[in-house]
C-alpha cells in the first residue's frame, strides 16, 4: 500500500509541534487560535462524529500515469479524467508538473502557455470541419454589443475589467493575424520555388 498522506485520513491527525514551536518558527503563525474568531470552531473539537465510514478514502484507480505537483506524495484518492493531457501542449504541462512546484510562476506560465497551444490547435482542427472558428462571431459578438447595451455597460459602472479591455482585441485576434501571415510566406515560399 502506499504512504499515507495527512490531507487524505478520516480524523484530524495530531499536531507534531505545540502552538509556542510553530509560533517561533513561521511568523504570524496562530492569529485564528481564538475561537471566537472561528466559525468552524464547534466542528474541530474532538469527539464529534465527522461521518466518515473510512480511515482512508477507497482510491480511483490511475488507468495511465496521472499529472501531479512535485510537492503531493501521491495523487487525491479522487481526480479527474475527463480531459487527459495530449500532444505539445501535454508535453508542455507535464513538463511543468515535473518540474516545477505550484509555488513557482514558472509552473503556473507553462500551463498557461500549453492551455494556448492547445487552443490554437483545436482552432486549426476546426477548419477541418463544417464550422470552422471565426476570428469575431459576428452573429453573436456583434450583436450583443449593439443590442444590448455593451458601450453604456462599460462606461459609468467602475467595472474593472474596462482597464484591460483594450487588450481584448489583440488577444483575439493576433492569433489569426500571425497565422494568416504564416500562412502567406509559406505559400509563397513554396511558389516561389516553382
Amino acid at each position: 500500500m502506499t504512504e499515507v498522506h495527512r490531507p487524505y485520513v478520516a480524523d484530524k491527525p495530531a499536531q507534531r509541534e505545540t502552538n509556542e514551536q510553530l509560533r517561533a518558527r513561521i511568523p504570524g503563525w496562530g492569529v485564528d487560535l481564538d475561537p471566537q474568531d472561528r466559525p468552524g470552531y464547534p466542528r474541530e473539537q474532538p469527539g464529534i462524529e465527522t461521518g466518515a465510514h473510512w480511515e482512508l478514502p477507497e482510491r480511483q484507480e490511475e488507468t495511465y500515469p496521472r499529472e501531479r505537483s512535485i510537492e503531493h506524495g501521491m495523487l487525491p484518492p479522487v481526480f479527474g479524467t475527463v480531459a487527459p493531457l495530449h500532444g505539445v501542449s501535454g508535453a508542455i504541462k507535464r513538463y511543468a508538473y515535473a518540474r516545477y512546484s505550484e509555488g513557482r510562476l514558472a509552473h503556473w506560465l507553462l500551463l498557461i502557455v500549453g492551455d494556448r497551444v492547445e487552443a490554437f490547435g483545436a482552432h486549426v482542427r476546426s477548419f477541418a470541419t463544417l464550422h470552422p472558428d471565426l476570428p469575431v462571431k459576428v452573429g453573436a459578438v456583434v450583436a450583443a454589443e449593439v443590442h444590448g447595451e455593451g458601450l453604456r455597460s462599460r462606461f459609468g459602472q467602475r467595472r474593472s475589467d474596462v482597464k484591460h479591455q483594450w487588450l481584448d482585441p489583440v488577444v483575439v485576434l493576433a492569433p489569426w493575424v500571425v497565422s494568416g501571415w504564416v500562412g502567406y510566406r509559406l505559400t509563397k515560399a513554396v511558389l516561389g520555388r516553382r
